[in-house]
């Protein structure tokens, strides 16, 4: 059986690897290298001014030009080179950059131009007037507008134009009128139609008037919902 030295990461039989990580040293630095410069704690105390660029030889600006190919193909096509091996040992031997920010719609990155007495934040509200909370001046104003709006709506419906009297014509009139019903008589046999009445209660036609004619004028006692009479209590 094979012995595992001490000081090998390798795991024991039986045993998972550890998966922690080892430390660099106590010497090394994490994080990104600022390439802002500013004057430190005295400058932002003295003024509030923007942060400057970064400088040419910083990070930001230590990265050459793209190689310009289709200039170097160019001058090639130029020069009478075919192959595409004469074309290659033309790049490989001549260097041709691009113009810095040449493509569309790239431009220099210019600080903004903030005037130096400006003032940032938000403005502060106004003093809330403590008198007029007091004595509900708010709610006075407010039924003072609503008055004010209904006299305008007043107004505007006095100065209104008012129609006239539309005149009525015969297609309106039968609208309004409502046909009879026509009282259809009753089925008899033809040999019962022209039969008078079998019974005659009156002794003459004056005696018959004058019972309908009391009839009618009593009437009245007669009708109402309860069949007593319509009244009028006074």
């Amino acid at each position: 059986q094979q012995k595992i030295p001490t000081g090998s990461k390798e795991p024991a039989l039986g045993k998972t690897k550890s998966k922690g990580l080892t430390c660099l040293g106590p010497d090394f630095v994490y994080g990104t290298v600022a390439t802002i410069q500013d004057g430190g704690v005295s400058e932002a105390l003295s003024n509030w001014r923007t942060h400057s660029l970064p400088t040419s030889g910083s990070r930001g600006h230590s990265r050459r030009p793209e190689k310009d190919f289709v200039a170097l193909n160019r001058e090639g096509v130029k020069s009478g080179l075919v192959t595409a091996k004469e074309h290659y040992q033309y790049r490989a031997t001549h260097d041709r950059r691009r113009a810095a920010f040449a493509r569309r719609g790239s431009h220099v990155p210019v600080p903004p131009r903030i005037p130096p007495d400006t003032t940032f934040g938000i403005s502060t509200q106004p003093s809330t007037p403590i008198c007029e909370l007091l004595e509900h001046k708010y709610a006075q104003h407010w039924l003072e507008e609503q008055q004010a709006k209904e006299r305008a709506l007043e107004e505007r419906q006095l100065n209104m134009p008012k129609l006239g009297r539309i005149q009525e014509t015969r297609t309106t009139l039968l609208r309004k009128s409502r046909p009879m019903p026509e009282s259809t008589p009753l089925w008899k046999l033809p040999r019962f139609q022209q039969v008078g009445p079998a019974l005659d209660t009156f002794r003459d036609p004056y005696a018959r008037k004058k019972a309908f004619s009391a009839h009618f004028s009593d009437s009245v006692a007669r009708t109402g919902q309860l069949g007593q009479g319509t009244y009028t209590v006074g």
